[in-house]
């Protein structure tokens, strides 16, 4: 997502979800730096910043699934609200120090969720730059909590923060607790497919090539200041993901025993204050940037499912006894309900 040529500088914790195996393609790029460490660690943040001299910070780091936010809340306080502002705070002492071109091309780009904004109803409108934040989960808190934060540093201290709001995303190397690789690796073992609820809770799917683009995009033609939407145009149900998922299987591993693999889909009782639609209206970066996303849902599901396929031992690696761990305490206590979302 970077131009040619440009130095990256990777700052990655690895936790549960962290894998650098994702990344061994540029591992011996001398262009790629990795290093292991806490975005709330400000003296490392500092050191890095004064040792690289980067033109640009992009946030991505984050606790980011909802369930866990459930379960234990305070690593996304931790992470998404106190290393947001050790990031900034270390931003702005190195903006501070920057003169002439340096300083007009330097931006902190502020990567967030549209799950700030709460929740639709189904006649109601796409998200846009100006719907109020309404957070329903401890994540989507934290995650309004950081972009306030990203705000403030912008209006207060004159930083040049760039702040996106993207929707679902989907694509290769996602860890498998989130829905579609989740469906996937179960489905291929034909373990049971829970869909929370009735499955009817809709999202705008992103593919993650897509989203990376947005990302490059808003970094170079981004006005500062400003906040910009991504999304993939594709509303679907959970319901509706998993039945596309369900049928590339039947195609793609026509020797499965498990065919259909609908047959698998197990209603389960729903996550605690399940948001029922979001939806995204990105109008503002298609018109100001010029960016669009470019895979449809069924050509980013067919690649998606295909990776999976091919992968299967990074699969393996990456759900270890920590992550099966995780699956049991999060759906074995789950009441297997009627289709129709009822116990």
């Amino acid at each position: 997502m970077v131009k040619s040529g440009v130095a990256v500088v990777n700052l990655d914790k690895l936790t549960y979800a962290g894998n650098p195996a994702n990344l061994a393609a540029i591992q011996g790029s001398p262009l790629y730096t990795f290093v292991q460490g806490d975005i709330c660690d400000a003296e490392l943040v500092s050191e890095l910043m004064r040792q690289h001299k980067p033109s640009a910070v992009v946030h991505f780091a984050a606790e980011s699934h909802v369930d866990r936010s459930i379960a234990g809340p305070e690593a996304f306080l931790k992470t998404n609200i106190d290393g947001t502002f050790t990031l900034l705070q270390a931003a702005r002492a190195y903006y501070a120090t920057l003169e002439g071109a340096e300083k007009d091309a330097f931006r902190f780009l502020h990567v967030s969720t549209d799950e700030v904004y709460g929740t639709l109803k189904p006649e109601d409108p796409a998200f846009h730059e100006g719907t109020p934040y309404a957070p329903n989960s401890p994540y989507a808190a934290s995650k309004a909590s950081s972009d306030f934060l990203a705000r403030a540093w912008f209006h207060t201290y004159k930083l040049p923060v760039l702040i996106t709001n993207c929707s679902n995303n989907y694509g290769m190397f996602q860890f498998p607790e989130k829905l579609i690789p989740l469906m996937i690796t179960h489905a291929l073992s034909g373990k049971p497919l829970p869909i929370y609820g009735d499955g009817q809770q809709i999202r705008d799917w992103l593919f993650v090539g897509d989203h990376c683009s947005a990302i490059a995009a808003v970094l170079e033609k981004g006005r500062i200041g400003e906040t910009y939407n991504v999304g993939g145009g594709n509303q679907r149900s959970n319901l509706q993901v998993v039945h596309t998922l369900c049928a590339l299987l039947d195609e793609l591993v026509p020797e499965s025993p498990y065919k259909p693999h609908t047959q698998l889909i197990t209603y389960v009782t729903d996550r605690p204050g399940h948001d029922r639609r979001y939806a995204i209206d990105a109008r503002k970066l298609e018109g100001e940037i010029g960016w669009r996303a470019q895979e449809s849902f069924e050509t980013g599901m067919r690649k998606t499912v295909q990776w999976y396929l091919a992968n299967k031992a990074w699969v393996e690696n990456v759900t270890s006894g920590a992550y099966q761990q995780w699956m049991t305490q999060n759906y074995a206590g789950r009441t297997t309900v009627e289709a129709g979302g009822t116990q």
